[in-house]
């Protein structure tokens, strides 16, 4: 499955139009499956719908996991023909997933590392962060790059673990769901054929075929708040931070987003007034004017690509159908501010990714995969608020609405505490699971990729399939570790002893090297924390009895009631 350019070729070109794609895409051959043939029907055991950001993020996940997977496409590219400049800030969370798949060394290589963001009104400064304070993860902050180069270093870490087969072309034209399994109908430039999976993720985007032919509400709510993205290069130096203006001089006193992408591209985001036309707004003349107005004169610029947008909300009632399961813009749609919808499409991944490997492997229970839908449509709920919030600031639908920002960044101006108060988008963080069914008291916060000793972070003591039991020990002569492991016989998981900072590890013990996990999940002697694949704290037991916590793993894989 060879492309017909790689991520070593040029990536950006010059925009002829606004009419057209400034980016060169790979293209992928269509495989026209033997089934086109011959009519028979294939059995699957798992098929996604989408070789998009969150559908390649599975199938990695799944084929590091030992599961093999059917990946169907319509389109024989990564990123959108025609709109490829689309998500490009990825949060830590996410680099850590990737980096746990194995492309986090490309995408740092070739993405812009930033932890510091600037909110502008008009020429004042009136809210700074920098995430980088706070940070203990191996994995930066964030991470700025062009969506598509994620999606082309997925589908070639894809390939290369070889597990998964990714059918360009192969269109989702019919589908059936039944009790023992889903029939899809899948149409190809050769012909049609069908396949019947024991289960079916749909990952197949906002405008998902698969929802929509299962006729699933999901209570679509468009804005009329409209935008245009200019990617550029430019001569003038500027320093790698995320800068936002509430109210741009340069841009009709309307809100302004300036971040850097890899190939020394700069995305520059301009809110539209709401009565012009969107066309007309992308029209190289039109873009050309605004971006000089913005840079000024005499700063040499290349307009690389053009795309007017307006974003949209929606949210299925359940992310799991039987034996069809809905993850990334397929299950929820939110608003682009702070982040949040291609980073929340690689947790829903992430989060499916372990428990459906293991229920398939029959390590645990059906029910397991109930709590993928309990968990992450939580997120996606608290995602879409946030993000709301945002855009009724940058957006106010009120002349109320319009004063309250007024006053918050007057306040802003001459108070710190008010400075919060700005809201441009809350960049997206790990959401808490405080009501998942498997998950119990102490449990779902999400701990980051911290170090352990010796080189050592967190990810790399989360091996495999199964749970890690981290036990506090009552001093160095407590070995309770082994008879916690004894008494979750038959679990998947590993128990070993975790000890503070400065503290001899014991063998086969971990180090809190930065003290940041007996902060985050706050444990102490002859505790017990367990933490689950995707690193989600599912529950601290207090002065634990070997059976107290081999009862909290398996009630984190849904095998056993409630510690």
């Amino acid at each position: 499955m060879t492309p017909s350019s790689g991520p070593g070729a040029p990536g950006p070109r010059a925009q002829p139009d606004a009419g057209t794609t400034g980016y060169a895409l790979p293209t992928y051959p269509a495989v026209i499956p033997e089934a086109v043939r011959t009519g028979a029907a294939e059995r699957h055991r798992v098929v996604i719908v989408g070789a998009g950001l969150t559908g390649l993020t599975l199938a990695a996940d799944l084929s590091l996991r030992g599961i093999e997977a059917v990946v169907l496409d319509d389109d024989d590219t990564v990123g959108v023909r025609g709109a490829s400049s689309r998500g490009m800030v990825y949060s830590q969370k996410t680099l850590e997933i990737m980096d746990r798949l194995g492309v986090f060394g490309r995408i740092d290589a070739k993405g812009v590392q930033w932890s510091v963001g600037r909110t502008l009104s008009g020429h004042d400064v009136v809210y700074t962060f920098d995430r980088a304070r706070d940070s203990r993860s191996k994995q930066p902050p964030f991470c700025n790059i062009q969506q598509y180069y994620v999606e082309w270093y997925l589908v070639e870490r894809v390939v290369e673990l070889g597990r998964a087969q990714l059918r360009w072309r192969n269109e989702v034209v019919g589908v059936e769901a039944g009790a023992d399994g889903v029939r899809l109908e899948v149409a190809t430039p050769e012909g049609r054929y069908a396949i019947v999976a024991d289960r079916v993720v749909d990952a197949g985007g906002a405008n998902s075929f698969v929802r929509t032919a299962l006729g699933l509400d999901s209570h679509p709510a468009r804005s009329e708040d409209r935008w245009c993205i200019c990617d550029v290069r430019f001569s003038r130096p500027m320093t790698a931070e995320r800068w936002t203006w509430v109210d741009a001089p340069f841009n009709g006193g309307r809100a302004v987003w300036q971040h850097v992408m890899a190939d020394e591209v700069w995305r520059l985001d301009y809110q539209l007034d709401p009565d012009s036309d969107p066309a007309d707004a992308a029209s190289l003349e039109v873009a050309t004017a605004r971006v000089r107005e913005h840079l000024g004169p005499g700063i040499d610029f290349e307009l690389v690509w053009v795309g007017p947008w307006q974003y949209r909300t929606q949210l299925l009632d359940e992310f799991v159908l039987g034996r069809v399961l809905f993850a990334g813009d397929a299950a929820h749609v939110m608003s682009p501010f702070g982040a949040r919808g291609g980073n929340s499409g690689v947790q829903d991944a992430e989060n499916l990714g372990w428990k459906l490997a293991l229920v398939l492997g029959g390590q645990a229970p059906e029910v397991l995969l109930r709590s993928y839908s309990t968990e992450r449509r939580a997120a996606a709920a608290e995602n879409i608020r946030i993000t709301t919030q945002s855009a009724r600031f940058l957006a106010p639908r009120s002349e109320f609405e319009r004063r309250l920002r007024t006053a918050a960044i007057d306040l802003a101006r001459r108070h710190p505490f008010a400075r919060t108060m700005v809201n441009t988008g809350r960049l997206t963080v790990p959401n808490e699971y405080p009501g998942s069914p498997v998950i119990a008291q102490g449990g779902g916060a999400c701990l980051p990729n911290l170090p352990v000793g010796e080189g050592r972070h967190l990810m790399d003591a989360v091996a495999g399939n199964g749970l890690l039991g981290l036990y506090v020990p009552r001093g160095p002569d407590d070995r309770s570790h082994h008879r916690i492991a004894e008494a979750a016989a038959g679990v998947p998981a590993s128990v070993v002893p975790l000890v503070p900072a400065g503290t001899p590890v014991p063998a086969g013990g971990l180090a809190d090297a930065s003290g940041e996990i007996l902060r985050l999940v706050p444990a102490g002697p002859g505790d017990f924390i367990a933490v689950r694949p995707d690193l989600y704290c599912a529950g601290v037991v207090r002065d634990a009895s070997p059976q107290a916590a081999a009862d909290l793993l398996r009630f984190a894989l849904a095998i056993g009631e409630t510690p």
